[in-house]
């Protein structure tokens, strides 16, 4: 395992050595930023001071002089041209940025491809890689567990890459980015390390580590870089502990063969169980077949006893309905004649009726014959006075009138 941290740094080259330092770095030390050298002189300017000169000898010369100083000068000032031309070109690689300066400050960045700096003053700073993640690892030394106990070491490795050249050329720069970097995850390993107990630090190898990347994402996002992925990859405990450690593998060997061997045993009397499960089983399932037999047969018999019972409902219930419909026919017999002696009940009633009006009738005659008769007694004289010798007479005659015959006795008058 490597014991030391990664670098980066920044270096100065020319511009055909950009891209091997970018890819693989200088020396074993990472390099994200490389700062160009200019590589644009001022010899174009004395080509051109040189063909003014030819171009004013010829304008004041004459003959085959002039001529020749015409040619030279034209010819200089073409090299001068081409000379400004081929130094004004500016090539940035692939996947690289550009940072371009004017006067010394920053205004903006160069996308990969080429480009024009006519202008003396402007120029490029910094060569950027922005799309390659760049590997740093960082083995940190006796970090503290929860109990206090300092591991050997532990080594962390993440990826970054910047995403704004200008603020992270601005504002920190390669050579401290290092030194930030470098802090940032011994800090972040640290504090991880002294949530986890001693026993458990193996448990660090290839654990989620989302929480440290978001945390070195936070800090370091200000100077322009992001944190692609990091990870634990080896976690080493003091000697002391691993001696503890081979002699709790030991044990823990041991317990692993006494627990095969329990298992083993377990395995046998589990199988000692289940086969006598089993026969419990067997004998389980013959006894269901005798009671389910059993149960057949005090099904039949119940069944049996059913009928039997049904039988002898039917036949109580026969008898009822021949006794009640028996009893119904007479009651609807003497009903009928009773019926029938209401009616001649009626009829003789007429009869009857006819009888008591008749004997009513003979009654009244017989009554008629028997009553007593009215007798008038007139007397004589105007004044209509009768005497009391007349009256005498009459009181004793007329019990004698009303006892005769039945024949009438004209009335008598009193003289």
């Amino acid at each position: 395992m490597s014991r030391e941290f990664s670098k980066i740094k920044e270096s100065l080259a020319s511009w055909s050595e950009i891209r091997q330092l970018l890819r693989g770095g200088e020396s074993g030390q990472l390099v994200p930023v490389v700062i160009p050298k200019d590589r644009r002189g001022f010899a174009w300017v004395a080509l051109l001071l040189l063909a003014l000169y030819l171009a004013g000898t010829a304008l004041l010369g004459g003959g085959a002089l002039a001529a020749l100083a015409a040619v030279g000068a034209v010819l200089s000032l073409l090299a001068a041209l081409v000379w400004l031309w081929r130094r004004a070109i500016i090539e940035i690689e692939e996947g690289t940025t550009g940072v371009r300066s004017r006067w010394g400050a920053i205004v903006g960045t160069l996308p990969p491809g080429r480009h024009y700096l006519w202008l003396p003053w402007d120029r490029v700073d910094a060569v950027v890689d922005t799309s390659t993640e760049i590997p740093y690892s960082a083995p940190i030394v006796a970090c503290p567990t929860a109990e206090n106990v300092p591991l050997k070491s532990i080594e962390f490795f993440l990826k970054f890459r910047i995403v704004d050249p200008v603020a992270f050329v601005r504002t920190i720069g390669a050579g401290n980015f290092d030194l930030v970097l470098s802090s940032a995850v011994q800090d972040a390993i640290r504090q991880r390390s002294r949530r986890v107990h001693t026993e458990r630090a193996y448990d660090l190898r290839g654990s989620d580590v989302g929480d440290m990347q978001e945390l070195l994402t936070r800090q370091l996002g200000r100077y322009g870089v992001r944190i692609t992925g990091a990870n634990i990859p080896d976690v080493q405990l003091p000697d002391q502990y691993q001696q503890h450690l081979a002699t709790r593998e030991k044990v823990a060997k041991e317990l692993s063969a006494f627990e095969r061997e329990w298992e083993l045993t377990r395995k046998r009397r589990i199988d000692t169980l289940l086969m006598e499960i089993e026969r419990a089983k067997k004998t389980r399932d013959a006894r269901i077949v005798e009671v389910r037999a059993a149960a057949n047969t005090a099904r039949k018999d119940v069944a049996r006893m059913l009928e039997e019972h049904e039988t002898e409902a039917q036949r109580v219930r026969w008898e009822i309905e021949a006794k009640g419909r028996a009893e119904l026919t007479s009651a609807e017999n003497e009903a009928k004649g009773l019926r029938r002696l209401a009616d001649s009940y009626r009829d003789n009633r007429a009869v009857l009726q006819y009888e008591l009006a008749r004997r009513r009738l003979d009654v009244g005659a017989r009554l008629a014959e028997n009553a007593p008769r009215p007798v008038v007694v007139r007397t004589g004289g105007a004044s209509g006075e009768t005497s009391t010798l007349s009256t005498m007479l009459l009181a004793q005659l007329l019990p004698q009138i009303g006892a005769g015959n039945d024949q009438v006795k004209p009335p008598v008058e009193p003289n």
